[in-house]
């Protein structure tokens, strides 16, 4: 239990640093005045959302409240009927996808019990160009049912034959188990000093993500915090370095530590308190640490391929220096 407590890396504030991160926030008041660019705005997003420019981003990434009884901090979210959780959704929807440029993208996540209402809703205001499935490998499982281990992320745009989308910046690198040789030659993969890895294009499914949980730096006591390397995937698929990621439903503010890591202007909308000091809290560390775990070399890395990677290389750092001592 002691190691356990040693090496659990939750984010935590003290009294000391709330009062001083307060001060980082943007009120309502102050967007009279205040620009709310590279801001976290505490507020109820349907008072802020005026206050956002229309054109203002050029990706904006959505994880609103799932259809299900959740409480968040302060604030609780109650299941409803289907046609109602679409209603809820129209209820806001319609006035963020005017905060996207012409030619920008937008992301929004659900599990398998919204996932048809937001491709519903989302299709109605946008073009809706695919939905990625990504592995949620976290929690127990059910007994009288599969467990929920997928989620979805539904990807459109303004306009389907003008956006943005860099697919060399979210290639996998991954560990070739079978090295195949065409005339004597590697086919499809490069033979590395630390051992034999493939760089490949991106599917619609992603099975190489890690959920936050205690033992990692970027983890909160947010209850559906995404991870920094799926967001890193979106962001650098569909903006550019100073393009406007922009998030209404900010949560811990995974999406503006990770656009600012990845060197994009940011802005978040959360109305819980709290969960914008943990944002204002990530952020000032994103400034000395740009590090996104899975994401490293310009490639991101298939689950515990990078870890194998690290372990051959002290292995021959250490034969080496057997060697030496020989």
């Amino acid at each position: 239990m002691a190691n356990s407590v040693s090496r659990n890396r939750t984010l935590q504030i003290t009294a000391e640093e709330k009062e001083k991160l307060k001060k980082r926030i943007l009120s309502l008041e102050d967007l009279t005045s205040v620009s709310p660019v590279n801001k976290t705005i505490c507020a109820d997003l349907f008072q802020a959302i005026d206050f956002i420019p229309n054109n203002f981003a050029d990706l904006i990434i959505i994880d609103p409240p799932y259809n299900l009884d959740k409480k968040f901090n302060n604030f609780s979210f109650k299941a409803m009927a289907q046609g109602k959780y679409i209603q809820y959704l129209e209820s806001w929807l319609p006035q963020v996808c005017n905060k996207l440029k012409s030619t920008g993208s937008l992301y929004i996540c659900g599990d398998w019990g919204t996932t048809s209402a937001l491709q519903l809703a989302l299709s109605r205001h946008l073009t809706i160009i695919n939905r990625i499935t990504w592995q949620r490998e976290k929690g127990r499982g059910a007994k009288t049912n599969w467990k929920n281990s997928m989620e979805d992320i539904w990807f459109a745009v303004k306009n389907p034959k003008e956006y943005f989308f860099d697919v060399d910046k979210v290639k996998i690198k991954r560990r070739v188990i079978a090295p195949y040789l065409e005339n004597g030659k590697a086919k499809d993969w490069k033979k590395e000093e630390d051992g034999n890895f493939r760089v490949t294009y991106p599917s619609n499914f992603w099975d190489d993500i890690t959920i936050p949980f205690w033992s990692m730096p970027e983890n909160t006591p947010h209850p559906t915090q995404k991870p920094e390397k799926l967001y890193a995937k979106l962001i650098l698929a569909s903006s550019k370095e100073g393009d406007m990621i922009f998030d209404p439903f900010l949560g811990s503010g995974t999406t503006s530590v990770v656009a600012k890591k990845l060197n994009r202007r940011f802005c978040g909308i959360e109305i819980d308190e709290m969960y914008c000091l943990y944002t204002e809290k990530r952020l000032q560390i994103a400034e000395i640490d740009k590090a996104i775990q899975g994401y490293e070399q310009g490639v991101f890395w298939e689950r515990n391929t990078l870890n194998f990677q690290r372990k051959q290389t002290t292995i021959s750092k250490d034969e080496n220096l057997f060697e030496e001592d020989l």
